[in-house]
């Protein structure tokens, strides 16, 4: 484990590589699981905002479910998820050649909301537990994401690195470069042993 300010992360997120694989998982992500993407309070309340803004995004159903249902849902464990489309895929993933992609996604590049996307959804593979006086970042390992694991093998890119911009987005540019410099203290003595 590794303590950054106050955050613990898994080494995982240090030694282990992944690169999504669109192509070959097709965003298994945003159709498989038992509820939808968790979101903070704030961002729950922000998509009550700009659901009009979302709406020439989103597929009907994605539309009827977000209208019936709420921008968001409490699930069974009592935490705040994006609503599903007939508990299946999430009310806001839109399907392009056979690929779910996300429509908050797509309204935040087209600069129609300032909002990319939930950060659960932004930091994945990794998950954050939240605790009283800390957070801890684990490395989630998915089936549906054996492309990803295989296609980061390949290009020798660790978790971390892939996930720099939401690493950045969701703790700062400081902690960031915190762990670049763990990281490479790491490799280097693992190189050395």
């Amino acid at each position: 484990m590794l303590q950054i300010d106050k955050t613990i992360l898994s080494l995982d997120i240090l030694e282990k590589k992944f690169l999504c694989d669109l192509d070959k998982c097709k965003g298994a992500c945003c159709v498989l699981g038992d509820s939808g993407a968790p979101l903070k309070s704030d961002e729950a309340q922000l998509l009550e905002v700009i659901f009009p803004s979302l709406k020439p995004y989103l597929r009907n159903e994605g539309i009827e479910a977000v209208e019936k249902q709420g921008a968001y849902v409490i699930d069974s464990d009592g935490d705040m998820v994006t609503p599903l489309v007939d508990n299946k895929e999430c009310a806001y993933a839109i399907f392009e050649n056979g690929i779910a992609k996300c429509g908050i996604e797509k309204a935040f590049l087209d600069k129609r909301i300032d909002f990319q996307k939930p950060v659960s959804c932004h930091l994945y593979p990794i998950r954050v537990t939240k605790y009283s006086s800390f957070e801890a970042l684990n490395y989630h390992q998915w089936d549906v994401c054996q492309p990803a694991r295989k296609l980061g093998v390949k290009k020798e890119l660790p978790v971390y690195v892939f996930l720099k911009q939401p690493l950045v987005r969701e703790y700062g540019e400081d902690w960031y470069k915190q762990l670049e410099l763990a990281a490479e203290t790491i490799v280097n003595n693992a190189d050395k042993g």
